[in-house]
């Protein structure tokens, strides 16, 4: 999601050329703290896209109020629909688009007591500055965003105020007309923090754990999302792939490569499973039977979830590669290492990115370089 595609007027703080035909009042209300965190106030979601949508939307469905700052198009699906969630585990929540607050204009986050940042990496430095100039200095900003580096962005251009990181495990589909579905499991990670944050915003459906080593978790993620840009070149449902040894087999490659380059750079990751990181690629390589039984026991996936890179691609939108495969290739480059694999997935998503006509549907033998 571009920030740029947000409208505001002109603001002291971060002076814009952007345009509203909306008027918000900007009257500050008392501020209530309890253990740390501001409460009482609406949790903003910067960048409402489909983990945004769901987020925000289990919040808004458990009482909180909820302020999505989000692309028109959203906007309008929500508004002519209300935000439909499900989810595979039967999970079924319909909230009116009167119960939450819509707008592309930045100063709807103006009396957030908590903005959740949902943008893709590359946009965050973009959508911090737009933090800066309307959220309040007390607000409390969680990144839910992939990568590993979102938070350091946040913390340099947001001085003074809090910033935590957090790793969400699930996949979210889009589904049109307001309808946002979880199709895989897991709990939200949250960096641990006196105020016990995490805690604080577990709502019903929607667990939220603090750990005191998310960047660990953090590179833990990244190792999994590797698989992101394959399934996106695959064109199959997630399920479906990861039934077949072939794909399971240039995962663990991929995976191989990953572990070695972090491992070189010092970084110990922790996985988001219950398996362990250093195990994956030899599961990942198990006959099909043995390991479909193991894959049922850790965790639980759709029929029709996939990648969203693979949605990325189907809605010609910029990817995230240059912040998973990418960053493993930069990895590599300063230690003298050889990432073959990597660097052929890089090259193959950029290709389905400049021909804009969605997933490429490869095979894993044309994958390979």
């Amino acid at each position: 999601m571009r920030y740029d595609r947000y409208k505001a007027q002109p603001h002291a703080a971060a002076p814009s050329k952007w345009k509203s035909d909306t008027k918000f009042c900007y009257q500050t209300r008392g501020i209530s703290v309890e253990g740390g965190m501001v409460s009482d106030r609406p949790i903003g979601v910067a960048g409402a896209g489909s983990i945004g949508c769901f987020v925000g939307g289990m919040f808004a469905a458990s009482g909180r109020r909820v302020a999505l700052l989000a692309r028109p198009r959203v906007i309008q699906e929500i508004e002519g629909n209300g935000l439909q969630l499900t989810s595979f585990e039967g999970l079924a929540r319909n909230i009116a688009s009167s119960a939450l607050t819509l707008s592309e204009d930045p100063r709807i986050l103006g009396d957030a007591g908590l903005v959740l940042l949902t943008v893709k990496s590359a946009d965050t430095a973009g959508m911090a500055d737009l933090i800066a100039g309307h959220a309040p200095a007390d607000a409390v900003i969680v990144s839910l965003q992939n990568g590993v580096g979102n938070v350091a962005v946040l913390r340099q251009r947001l001085p003074g105020r809090r910033v935590l990181a957090g790793m969400v495990p699930f996949n979210v589909i889009a589904l049109g007309n307001g309808r946002f579905h979880r199709a895989t499991s897991g709990d939200i990670i949250i960096e641990q923090d006196d105020a016990g944050t995490a805690q604080q915003l577990s709502v019903p459906g929607l667990k939220m754990r603090a750990t005191d080593n998310i960047a660990g978790v953090q590179w833990g993620k990244l190792l999994l999302n590797l698989n992101n840009a394959i399934n996106a070149l695959a064109d199959l449902p997630l399920r479906q792939q990861l039934k077949q040894r072939a794909w399971r087999m240039l995962f663990a490659d991929q995976m191989a490569e990953g572990l070695a380059a972090i491992k070189a750079a010092g970084i110990k990751p922790v996985s988001s499973t219950p398996i362990p990181a250093s195990w994956t690629p030899h599961l990942l390589r198990l006959p099909d039977a043995v390991f479909g039984v193991l894959l049922g026991r850790t965790m639980k996936i759709d029929p029709e979830a996939r990648s969203s890179m693979w949605e990325d691609l189907q809605r010609g939108r910029r990817t995230e590669i240059d912040y998973l495969q990418g960053v493993i290739t930069a990895i590599a480059d300063g230690h003298g290492l050889q990432v073959p694999l990597s660097r052929r997935i890089v090259t193959l998503i950029r290709n389905a990115e400049a021909s804009g006509t969605g997933s490429p549907k490869l095979t894993p033998e044309q994958i390979r370089p």
